[in-house]
């Protein structure tokens, strides 16, 4: 693994801006897609959200097939489509049909999700948030190893049918992890997990440190951040404090619990400047520290980054080049074998 780059993409969750209509939204993330690909970044992540302004994407399967025909190389995958408001073997087919016509460029994230209405609307309910989801899970990879699925579990009860098309290359799924649950699930079924941005290096260690320890397999963990790239930190982080917050305030506002009970919600500034002291906001020195020190303490080897820090498609996409340009040349792996108290020697506390 010595001086081996990290594999990074672009994390995309088209959100919705104040005033910014919904077209030019969804214009703007496959743009940036686009960029990516330019930029020289290795993956897309496509995020998906329901009946809310934080995310204007609702299927990421289907804006993943549209950037799929944009680009040529770029993996595109999602981070995460929502299992529990899905069917897993509908789901398992949409993944394998895009598998097999980009030539094995799609990738797909799959998580759990929250107690959020769309268990009413879609008609799972909760228990399908709760004891259903290991079940769904499953189900999923039985339907992408194929050749045949049945359902005789307590949520899906089917004859066996023959999963089409089958395979190209296989699709090699990852699952969003906040938990110990979760890491349970992810080290049982081998696969690896999506660290959220909420998350800090100490916290992303600990988890990648647990599937270790639980005996998971060597898998490729992916981490994700925020990051915006400017002349200076001072203006980086001055201008993702001016615009972050007039998306976050009401794209939070937009989680609904399905059961009505009231949920405290998060101070938008406050989350703001949390985001800016976690991640890579600053100069491009400052990017290049703070990726370099994620991949040094978690285990992860992979990162996705967050790039739609401002509303505005130009910034969004000179945000994309900077980053291509200025910090990934110079990212690498650490060596193999490397302690984390070793690295936490070497490059310090995290700055806080």
């Amino acid at each position: 693994m010595i001086g081996a780059r990290p594999r990074v993409g672009v994390f995309l969750l088209a959100p919705g801006f104040p005033g910014r209509p919904a077209g030019e939204v969804l214009d703007g993330t496959v743009a940036a897609a686009v960029a990516a690909e330019e930029a020289g970044f290795d993956a897309v992540w496509l995020a998906e959200h329901h009946f809310m302004t934080y995310g204007l994407c609702p299927s990421a399967v289907t804006l993943a097939g549209y950037v799929l025909g944009a680009t040529s190389r770029i993996t595109v995958g999602t981070a995460v489509s929502v299992l529990s408001v899905q069917h897993p073997v509908a789901l398992a087919e949409q993944a394998l049909l895009l598998d097999q016509v980009s030539g094995g460029r799609f990738r797909l994230g799959v998580g759990r999700g929250g107690p959020w209405v769309d268990l009413e609307v879609f008609g799972t309910g909760p228990e399908r948030l709760d004891g259903g989801f290991a079940e769904s899970l499953d189900l999923l990879l039985a339907a992408l190893a194929g050749p045949r699925v049945r359902g005789d579990g307590p949520h899906f009860r089917f004859r066996p049918v023959e999963v089409v098309p089958g395979p190209r290359n296989g699709v090699d799924p990852l699952l969003a992890v906040t938990s110990g649950t979760g890491i349970g699930l992810a080290v049982s079924r081998g696969l690896p997990m999506l660290l959220g941005m909420h998350a800090d290096d100490d916290e992303k260690a600990r988890f990648v440190g647990t599937y270790r320890e639980r005996g998971g397999p060597d898998v490729v963990h992916v981490s994700t951040h925020l990051a915006h790239v400017g002349d200076t930190t001072a203006a980086a982080r001055a201008e993702v404090r001016e615009s972050l917050p007039r998306w976050l305030r009401p794209g939070l506002a937009g989680y609904t619990r399905y059961d009505g009970a009231p949920r405290t919600r998060r101070d938008a500034e406050e989350y703001t400047d949390l985001l800016c002291r976690l991640h890579p906001v600053g100069d491009p020195a400052l990017c290049r520290a703070r990726l370099d020190r994620t991949l040094r303490r978690t285990g992860a080897r992979s990162l996705a980054l967050m790039v739609e820090t401002t509303g505005n498609t130009a910034r969004t996409c000179e945000n994309v080049a900077r980053l291509g340009a200025e910090v990934l040349p110079v990212l690498t792996l650490p060596p193999a074998g490397r302690t984390r108290r070793a690295e936490q020697d070497e490059v310090g506390a995290p700055a806080r």
